[in-house]
């Protein structure tokens, strides 16, 4: 069986947690580091938060590397409020046995990506694209070098969840969204019009935790956080679980449908930072449709997903 080599590039987070427990668990893949951001909760944080979660699922293999601790060019802005002060929701962090591997996320996924065959490497970025921007900017042959990018952000018909109109990894840092969008990256993006389709029903939080695996646990109990969370913050009874999406669609495209477009990023309106304008004509683009939009989602076929990896 061929595995699709993956990095995963994230910023736990509750839902990333959830996206990591999918990578984990799942034999189709071949997890080549986790490289962690500042996005939610500070970069520190996220480090060791993925070192827990790798801990937890018993998958010391995996090399973890700390990234940037700040946006290209802002103030780091964080999402405690959704995601709990130490970004595990209502699990207790504690300091894992194995440490962060050597280096920076960004070399680190040069080295992985330009050590290999062009096209090879796939990349999920779950946060802000802070550690690939900078890596493009120190290789750029990075850019023609990467299979897939699979990215968590921006927004559309939904509108935004951090402003009206920007969704938060974007906003967070703007500046590296349009660095990335700008190269000739073969970006998917999962924005919120289609992570909103993604919902973690009371009824889909039950059947993880009657799996009763340490992983499914520490899912589970990462979606009843965020189910309290939204529905003090937002009056929602089931939040959506954006993360595990681009995750989802490596290891299975059909569950989602793609449709072409050129993607940009709003960077100096203070407005609307980090709203991204999806464009699906061409001839307004002026240019070819070199970025991928996901519209549908088959939301069970995920949770599906989650619950195999997890068992």
């Amino acid at each position: 069986m061929t595995r699709t080599p993956l990095i995963i590039d994230c910023d736990p987070g509750v839902d990333d947690a959830v996206a990591l427990m999918l990578a984990f668990g799942s034999s189709d893949l071949e997890l080549l580091a986790i490289t962690a951001v500042g996005g939610n909760v500070p970069v520190v944080k996220t480090a060791r938060n993925a070192r827990i979660l790798r801990q937890i699922a018993g998958r010391e293999d995996v090399p973890v590397f700390m990234g940037a601790d700040r946006p290209l060019r802002r103030e780091p802005a964080g999402a405690g409020e959704f995601h709990g002060a130490e970004g595990l929701g209502d699990m207790a962090p504690f300091e894992p046995a194995a440490p962060c591997a050597d280096g920076h996320a960004a070399d680190a996924i040069i080295a992985l990506v330009m050590g290999r065959p062009a096209k090879f490497v796939a990349l999920a970025v779950l946060g802000p694209l802070t550690n690939l921007a900078l890596a493009l900017r120190k290789e750029p042959a990075l850019a023609e070098r990467l299979g897939p990018v699979a990215v968590m952000g921006g927004a559309r018909s939904e509108g935004g969840n951090i402003t009206a109109s920007a969704e938060f990894n974007f906003w967070a840092d703007p500046d590296a969204a349009a660095e990335v969008l700008a190269t000739g990256c073969d970006v998917v993006l999962f924005g919120l019009d289609a992570t909103h389709q993604v919902r973690a029903t009371t009824a889909r939080i039950s059947a993880l935790e009657a799996v009763g695996t340490p992983m499914a646990e520490a899912a589970a109990s990462m979606m009843r956080f965020s189910q309290r969370v939204e529905r003090e913050i937002v009056g929602w009874d089931a939040p959506p679980v954006h993360d595990p999406c681009p995750v989802a669609w490596l290891l299975k495209p059909d569950l989602f449908k793609l449709k072409a477009c050129r993607i940009a990023v709003e960077t100096e309106s203070d407005l609307t930072r980090g709203h991204t304008a999806v464009e699906f004509r061409e001839a307004v683009a002026g240019e070819p449709l070199r970025h991928r939009w996901a519209r549908d989602v088959d939301a069970d076929g995920i949770f599906d997903l989650i619950t195999k990896a997890v068992s």
